[in-house]
């Protein structure tokens, strides 16, 4: 075993728990780092992470360049297209012209306007489940308050109504989705994966043919009057809101409170966002992201070659101290230049982090105000994956 692949093993438990001494030892010793297991290049220095989000010799996609078989990649099985199908069609995975064209028809529907006629909602729903949270003395902190929020507030957002029972299965779907953004992901994760597209696109079909009929004061009703979106588009924009605008809040939510109360430490109510931007920081919710290369990149005397994949360390790029000093991996909640990659850069930058951003300081705020005297129970276990990183439960008292 070669020392990067003693250093970076995202399928161990250990290595999950803690990544960040394997990031230090990554970014001691190289700029790219090949990953065979994986056959992606390794990038963890925040100044290569943040230019190569930008630069755009580098992609989400190739397809809209090369062939699967120009670019030396086999193309995706066949049992799989329903969620390629899915995800192919999603503002994150789209490049050139086709990105540009849904990224400003959506940015249309989903306006700083939108976010701040939620807040209301968002910091009621906040309240009555921090409420819930107290009222039973405590519980699963993720499972009563930090999942069903964003939920919560997508579905308002989407115009899915409450009536619906198809609203209680968006988590599970997004997670199933979800669960083939981790590295190699087994066939029993790809066919969650493809059911949960065929059933979550089959609903928003239904949907949006609803709202055709009876237009509403949401998000669907908007993007069916935009008129420049086909219904995939449409279908496959509802889903990337749903996964993109719930995990991040989850996962920020979950980890940082667990950072918090293992560490004894509380943040100034007054301070409340500098304090998330923080713990978006020091435990980012997203480990990596990955990105084709189009053409050749030279990075410190290596070759990132045409039709090979990197993969963006965002937790290391986000504790480099070259970028955050001395301080890196530490927590201080008073931090003030702050410029995290947690949300992306460039083209593909996170449309929701606005919305990502009042969910967490509604959450954090309703929970220092009505809890403050909360405590963990037992230690959390984490879930297997790297990619998305965060718990299986987080148990708590008041």
């Amino acid at each position: 075993m070669d020392a990067v692949d003693a250093a970076f093993d995202p399928w161990s438990p250990e290595f999950v728990a803690d990544p960040y001494p394997a990031y230090a030892e990554l970014r001691a010793t190289g700029r790219a780092h090949w990953f065979a297991p994986t056959r992606q290049w390794l990038i963890p220095h925040y100044e290569d992470v943040s230019a190569l989000l930008r630069d755009r010799r580098l992609g989400r996609t190739y397809t809209h360049r090369f062939t699967h078989e120009e670019f030396g990649q086999e193309p995706p099985a066949a049992a799989y297209e329903p969620f390629h199908t899915l995800n192919d069609h999603g503002l994150l995975d789209l490049e050139a012209a086709d990105h540009a064209r849904i990224r400003r028809l959506v940015s249309k529907a989903f306006t700083p306007r939108t976010v701040e006629n939620l807040a209301p909602t968002v910091r009621r729903l906040a309240a009555g489940l921090v409420g819930d949270l107290v009222s039973a003395g405590g519980g699963d902190l993720q499972a009563v308050v930090a999942e069903p929020l964003p939920v919560a507030v997508i579905a308002e957002m989407l115009g899915v109504p409450e009536e619906d029972e198809e609203r209680g299965r968006l988590r599970p779907w997004s997670a199933a989705i979800c669960g083939m953004f981790e590295l190699n992901p087994s066939e029993a994760t790809a066919r969650r994966a493809v059911e949960a597209s065929i059933e979550f696109s089959d609903y928003l079909r239904e949907l949006i043919a609803r709202r055709r009929g009876e237009p509403g004061n949401d998000l669907i009703s908007s993007l069916i009057a935009v008129e420049e979106l086909t219904e995939q588009e449409m279908i496959s924009t509802c889903v990337l809101l749903l996964n993109a605008g719930h995990e991040a809040t989850v996962n920020t939510a979950v980890n940082g409170w667990w950072t918090l109360l293992r560490q004894g430490v509380r943040p100034d109510p007054e301070k409340l966002s500098t304090a998330v931007e923080e713990l978006l920081r020091y435990d980012t919710p997203l480990q990596m992201f990955e990105r084709w290369v189009l053409d050749d990149i030279e990075l410190d005397g290596v070759t990132l070659p045409r039709g090979s994949e990197v993969a963006l360390l965002f937790g290391s790029a986000n504790r480099d101290p070259a970028r955050f000093g001395p301080t890196a991996d530490t927590l201080d909640l008073t931090r003030a230049d702050n410029p995290h990659v947690t949300f992306g850069a460039g083209i593909h930058y996170c449309l929701g982090a606005p919305l990502a951003r009042l969910e967490l300081t509604s959450l954090f705020e309703e929970l220092l105000k009505q809890a403050p005297t909360l405590k963990l129970t037992s230690e959390p276990t984490r879930k297997p994956g790297y990619v998305i990183r965060g718990f299986e439960e987080l148990l708590v008292e008041i």
